[in-house]
């Protein structure tokens, strides 16, 4: 039978020849879960933040006693060991201690527990969840409590994380491309780093001259430093993940995983924005 020039026969497809590619598919299975998570936990966040030191103080503590908790069983250990409890006990003494404005003392808890726990439990990597944690739960509650500015402090913060977070996701699954750090997380790409970084630098801008204004050329390196430490705080945890061999660190919030896994972006950029508050001064915007 005489083959037509395509190589079908008689029009008819060739068996033989490849199958036509099928087009990409984005990666948006989970966006719905992810957003009615958020809609839950950010109006919390900031209600909590908005009422006053006193309630923002309390959902810090659950927040640092569910990241212990996560933390320890993540590293393979157990609560009730006594390494494990040090590191739950350490984090939540060096908020406290911040709480009370006593922000140096809760940095050398940070500094004993993790002495503390490191020589109970001879595991370096357990020990090391209290400066991880402690630090970014010292940084909050210290920013938290400048007052009127404080407030400020934090919800530009939680802005510009929130904004790095849903930059990186959406350009990274629009945009797609080369792998940002495929040994540490092969779904992050240099498309969504730099998504993510435009979004915390757009976001920023707003957030500052919506509430207290600034100049341009102030705000933009803060916001893109902030951008930055919160993107190196979730590669840090997708490090840690994949050395223990797990995909979340827990299953508390759907879409999301664990709180870990929700506040890694935060974890590193609350210190980052506390240094750049007490440079600014006391009563200051940490953008000025």
């Amino acid at each position: 039978m005489p083959a037509a020039s395509d190589g079908s026969v008689h029009g008819q497809p060739d068996p033989t020849s490849a199958p036509a590619p099928a087009a990409p598919r984005f990666r948006w299975g989970d966006l719905r879960t992810r957003a009615l998570s958020a809609a839950l936990l950010a109006p919390l966040a900031l209600a909590c933040l908005w009422f006053g030191d006193g309630w923002w103080s309390a959902l810090l503590a659950v927040a640092a006693a569910g990241l212990a908790l996560e933390w320890v069983h993540l590293c393979g250990g157990r609560l009730a060991s006594p390494a494990g409890a040090a590191v739950l006990l350490g984090v939540l003494a060096a908020g406290a201690a911040a709480r009370i404005d006593h922000e140096l003392i809760g940095l050398g808890v940070v500094a004993g527990g993790f002495l503390l726990a490191w020589g109970l439990g001879r595991r370096a990597s357990l020990a090391a969840g209290i400066p991880y944690l402690g630090c970014a739960i010292v940084a909050l509650a210290w920013l938290r409590g400048d007052g009127a500015a404080g407030r400020d402090n934090v919800l530009f913060l939680l802005l510009v994380v929130w904004a790095s977070d849903i930059g990186a996701y959406a350009a990274g699954r629009l945009v797609g491309g080369p792998k940002l750090a495929p040994r540490i997380s092969p779904s992050k790409t240099w498309s969504g780093a730099v998504g993510g970084l435009a979004g915390a630098m757009a976001v920023g801008v707003a957030a500052a001259l919506a509430l207290h204004g600034g100049t341009v050329v102030h705000i933009l390196p803060v916001a893109a430093g902030i951008g930055i430490a919160a993107q190196i705080g979730d590669l840090l945890e997708s490090a840690v993940k994949r050395h223990y061999g797990v995909k979340d660190s827990g299953r508390l919030i759907p879409g999301h995983g664990g709180l870990l896994d929700r506040l890694d972006g935060l974890l590193t950029a609350a210190p980052v924005a506390a240094l750049l508050a007490a440079a600014a001064g006391h009563g200051v915007e940490l953008w000025r």
